[in-house]
């Protein structure tokens, strides 16, 4: 069998196992329909709480706008490399094609193209504290498939509707305001991604995208029927396959929204393990709050037996760095919100 370039070979302590544990009905399945509010939100809040994780059904995104992105981006990533490198991204903006993202340092076995919800999107133009220069992110569009960027920024309208639905869900499953925290979303920094999976060669040694926890407030991912997203089961540390449900959404919890809840809702690790025989496409939205926000534990959730758990940080700064980090190998370990612990 063909082996896979070094590169990719993940440490031994990461590699998937060969039989992998399906979920089954304690994987929280939620129907935004229930007309039962107070009973929708316990459901959240629980899902939130359990896993970190959760799949949504009836989810207010047309079906036939879902189709129609899953067909483009499927178009596009069939196209030739030559192709796709005409809208590759950089080390200075991050938005557009790729195929070497690496995650902790190990590269994915994937392709992905980038682009931001709102264009242009701004970031801090470094990580020094004290420098308030911004930089412009801006959205790099090809000209196939046909209607590409129509599709793409009409289906993101959508999903952002779901995900401040889901925000304010959360909100009152905290026991805050439902609008509590949308004021964080004003200028977003907000972006949506297409995976793709090619089959590999060793699924063994490699994987899609190595374990690793997401950094904003919720993470909205469609997945076709392959599979391949792995969540750490927070009761007994075990990889689970989250098996794909029909026009679903799944949903998990970033570290923004942990910090906020001062770890009432934890982000849980996750990872794609990849097959020798079936390309696999998904394509996540991940909402981010805007450049300027400081993130720390919402002074309601806290009292003296529940003390802020983390120091402030700015959004900005934080997420420049993970977006860099993930361009390139690098020789110093990617930012996690466990550098903003406060002192017990």
């Amino acid at each position: 069998m063909e082996q896979v370039d070094e590169a990719f070979i993940q440490p031994i302590e990461f590699r998937p196992k060969q039989k992998q544990e399906e979920t089954g009905d304690e994987f929280p399945v939620i129907d935004l329909c229930n007309s039962d509010k107070e009973r929708l939100v316990s459901e959240i809040g629980d899902a939130c709480a359990k896993w970190g994780f959760f799949q949504v059904i009836n989810h207010g995104v047309p079906l036939d706008l879902k189709e129609t992105m899953e067909k483009v981006a499927k178009e596009f990533c069939h196209q030739p490399i030559e192709q796709k490198k005409k809208v590759a991204r950089d080390e200075l903006n991050p938005m557009g094609f790729y195929e070497s993202e690496h995650t902790k340092n190990v590269r994915d076995w994937k392709n992905v193209f980038d682009f931001s919800v709102q264009d242009p999107t701004f970031i801090p133009a470094t990580l020094h504290p004290d420098d308030t220069e911004l930089r412009t992110l801006t959205n790099q569009w090809p000209t196939h498939p046909p209607r590409f960027r129509e599709i793409c920024e009409e289906y993101t309208r959508e999903v952002e509707k779901l995900a401040f639905k889901l925000l304010e869900l959360v909100s009152l499953s905290l026991g805050l305001p439902e609008k509590r925290l949308t004021c964080y979303f004003k200028e977003q920094t907000s972006f949506a991604r297409i995976n793709h999976y090619p089959p590999c060669p060793s699924p063994h040694l490699a994987l899609g995208v190595g374990p690793h926890k997401d950094g904003g407030a919720l993470s909205v991912l469609s997945q076709d029927d392959v599979g391949g997203l792995q969540v750490k089961r927070k009761c007994d540390g075990e990889w689970i396959l989250v098996k794909p449900t029909p026009n679903a959404y799944i949903i998990n919890v970033g570290n923004a929204m942990q910090v906020w809840s001062n770890d009432a809702y934890e982000s849980v690790e996750h990872r794609v393990v990849v097959n020798s025989l079936k390309e696999r496409f998904s394509i996540p939205f991940f909402f981010l709050p805007a450049y300027y926000v400081d993130v720390k534990p919402l002074e309601e959730l806290l009292n003296d037996k529940n003390p802020a758990k983390y120091k402030p940080f700015n959004w900005g700064k934080f997420y420049a760095s993970r977006k860099r980090s993930n361009y390139k190998k690098s020789d110093k370990e990617n930012i996690q919100i466990e550098n903003f612990k406060a002192k017990s």
